[in-house]
C-alpha cells in the first residue's frame, strides 16, 4: 500500500484533503466470477448444488460467511454456526488459491483513481472482505498502490453497515469524515455512510441488493467516469 499523507497532497487540486473511500467487490472490481467459483467449491463439500453468478450478486457485499449462509438457503439448507465458521475457512482457502483468476477492475477504474489522486484526493478501500484477501486481490490487479488505507471487516472495530468501519478507514487514510465520500454498491455502504454523516455515491453497475435509486444514496452513477464529478459536487461547500 502507498502510505500517502493527505496533507502532502495539499497543493494538488480542488479535492485536496478529501478522502474517497471505495467499497471493493462490485464497486472497484468485478469479483463475482471468482467468488462464485470458491462458493460453489465450498457448497460441493456439503453435497449442495452450485449457484449462479446472478444468484449471488445481491449478497456479495455482506462478506463470505453471509454469502455461504444465504447461498445455502437457496437450496433449503441452514448451517449451524460452528459448521458455517468451518466452511468460511474453506471458502477463504478456495478463493485465495486463484483470487484474481477472472476478477477485473470495472471499466475506467484505474483512470478514475488517477484523476482523483491528481485532483488531490486520498483514496482508501472500506470493504467487508478480509483485509489480507483485499490486499492480495488489489496487488494482483495492480491497484493496491493507489490506496493509503485498505481496511477489511477484520481490521475494523465493526463492519459495514456500522459507521465505525468507514470512520476508521478514513482516519487511517489520514483524513477526516467531515471531508470524505463513500463510493459503494449496496445498502451496507449506504448504512455506513449515513451513520458516519458522510455522503454516499452508488454505482448502478455493482452488486446491488435493491434498485440503486431506492437505497437512499446522494447520487447514483452509471460509470466510473462520473465518479470524479460526483465527488466534487458532494464535497464542495454550498453557499
Amino acid at each position: 500500500m502507498l502510505k500517502t499523507d493527505a496533507a502532502a497532497q495539499s497543493a494538488r487540486g480542488d479535492l485536496a484533503g478529501a478522502v474517497i473511500a471505495f467499497d471493493l467487490d462490485g464497486t472497484l472490481v468485478d469479483t463475482a466470477p471468482d467468488l462464485v467459483r470458491a462458493l460453489n467449491q465450498t457448497l460441493e463439500l456439503e453435497g449442495l448444488a452450485p449457484v449462479s453468478v446472478a444468484a449471488v450478486r445481491r449478497i456479495v457485499g455482506h462478506g463470505a460467511r453471509a454469502m455461504i449462509a444465504q447461498a445455502a438457503t437457496l437450496t433449503g439448507v441452514r448451517f449451524s454456526d460452528e459448521r458455517l465458521d468451518a466452511l468460511t475457512l474453506r471458502f477463504v482457502d478456495f478463493y485465495r488459491a486463484d483470487i484474481a483468476g477472472q476478477s477485473r477492475p470495472f471499466p475506467g477504474a484505474a483512470e478514475t483513481l488517477r484523476a482523483l489522486r491528481d485532483a488531490g484526493a486520498t483514496l482508501a478501500v472500506c470493504t467487508n472482505k478480509r483485509t489480507a484477501l483485499s490486499e492480495a486481490l488489489l496487488h494482483a490487479l495492480g491497484l493496491a498502490d493507489w490506496f493509503a488505507a485498505i481496511v477489511g471487516a477484520d481490521a475494523a472495530t465493526a463492519r459495514k453497515p456500522d459507521p465505525r468501519h468507514l470512520i476508521e478507514t478514513v482516519t487511517r487514510a489520514g483524513g477526516a469524515i467531515a471531508r470524505a465520500v463513500m463510493i459503494g454498491d449496496s445498502s451496507t455502504d449506504v448504512g455506513a455512510a449515513r451513520g458516519a454523516g458522510a455522503p454516499i455515491v452508488l454505482v448502478s453497475f455493482g452488486y446491488l441488493d435493491a434498485p440503486a435509486e431506492e437505497l437512499g444514496a446522494d447520487m447514483v452513477v452509471d460509470s466510473f467516469s462520473e465518479i470524479e464529478g460526483a465527488a466534487r459536487r458532494l464535497l464542495t461547500p454550498r453557499g
